[in-house]
């Protein structure tokens, strides 16, 4: 009799587990469906509207943004008082800094497009100026005996050399209707505008610009016959031919051009010329038939002219009667493009209505550093 008390006992315990099982299982049931409800509406809540891009704000970009729209400076002014390496507002010159992202990207624009800026050296500074210290003479040396007199040599000349910068603007407009739109993408339109217009304008600036409010093209130095070189001026070698290449042995002042430069600059050296003259130039070939130009076999691989780099740039002059159509040597070494990291824009709805103007400036120098380390063409009898 006890025994079956106990069973019955047993059988009422495992019970009332099974429904306790069966309570815990429900509610952790109700539980995942209150969560996937959850999910689902948060989900729908970050779901961008159509035609835009999905993307987190940074504080910075969305005070630019509102400035750029609507001229809304407020949130700009509060960042520059309060964040650490946020825009800030320049009250003396009037406008703002432009948010390190649409920089980047303008910056980026810079340096892909066909431009000294790809072979030069190039460094960012605080200042109005970068100055450069060269050292283009040597230190005099002599033999001498164990007990004899030791004499006086040459001392070496140092020259310092300023790369003044200067002010580079570009002024699009846009429609305040287009910026109104919310899917219009304000920052990429002014990283592409005035990226290519700065491009443009610096490429020509570091070729031939004369240095008053603009850099020093290194075609604007002096220029002599390499023979008689001197520092102070850039060294050019006559093609023998008044504006054209020799008609029997074209491709023999393109090898006098690469050793008129010294070792030291070979090593890295580059052609610059525009797409006319490398036109020409790539029909050359040698004594045996094998053409002097190559084109990159990877992508974004400069083409090569007797193994050295050849980089494009439009604002090289054509080929004609004493033009230096061709220019041969170590940039990086030879020329210097300073500029300050910073870029700032000017709202003006008022000047242009219906249209919003933008007034991006931004401070950029560029000369010669080393006139040892250029060396140039000639389409010349001398």
């Amino acid at each position: 009799m006890a025994l079956m008390e106990v069973k019955a006992e047993l059988a009422g315990f495992l019970g009332e587990v099974a429904a306790m099982q069966d309570a815990i299982f429900e509610r952790i049931n109700r539980q995942e469906e209150k969560m996937t409800m959850l999910e689902h509406r948060m989900t729908e809540t970050k779901r961008p509207p159509l035609g835009v891009a999905e993307r987190e704000e940074a504080p910075h970009r969305k005070a630019f943004a509102a400035y750029v729209r609507a001229g809304d400076d407020s949130a700009l002014k509060a960042l520059g008082l309060e964040g650490k390496g946020m825009v800030s507002s320049v009250a003396a010159d009037g406008g703002y800094l432009v948010d390190p992202e649409t920089a980047e990207r303008i910056e980026g624009v810079l340096r892909g497009a066909s431009s000294l800026r790809q072979v030069a050296k190039v460094v960012q500074v605080e200042s109005g100026s970068f100055d450069v210290l060269i050292d283009h003479a040597d230190i005099g040396a002599g033999w001498g005996t164990e007990a004899g007199p030791v004499a006086e040599t040459a001392t070496p000349q140092i020259d310092r050399i300023s790369v003044v910068l200067h002010e580079l603007s570009a002024m699009p407009k846009v429609s305040q209707r287009l910026l109104d739109d919310s899917a219009f993408d304000i920052e990429g339109w002014l990283a592409e505008r005035i990226g290519d217009k700065f491009a443009r304008a610096e490429s020509a600036a570091f070729i031939s610009g004369d240095g008053v409010d603009k850099p020093t093209g290194f075609l604007s130095h002096p220029q002599v016959d390499n023979a008689g070189w001197s520092w102070g001026n850039i060294g050019y070698v006559p093609t023998g031919v008044a504006g054209d290449f020799d008609a029997t042995r074209p491709a023999d002042v393109i090898v006098d051009l690469v050793y008129a430069l010294g070792a030291r600059y070979r090593a890295n050296g580059a052609f610059v010329m525009n797409s006319k003259t490398a036109g020409v130039v790539r029909k050359m070939k040698d004594v045996d038939g094998r053409f002097l130009w190559s084109d990159g076999l990877a992508a974004q691989e400069p083409a090569r002219l007797m193994g050295y780099p050849v980089v494009i740039c439009e604002d090289m002059p054509d080929i004609a009667t004493g033009a230096t159509a061709i220019a041969f040597g170590d940039f990086k070494a030879g020329y210097t493009i300073a500029e300050r990291p910073d870029m700032r824009i000017l709202r003006d709805p008022f000047s242009a209505k219906p249209h919003v103007l933008f007034y991006a400036t931004r401070r950029v120098g560029g000369d010669v550093t080393d006139f040892a380390a250029i060396k140039l063409l000639r389409f010349d009898v001398a």
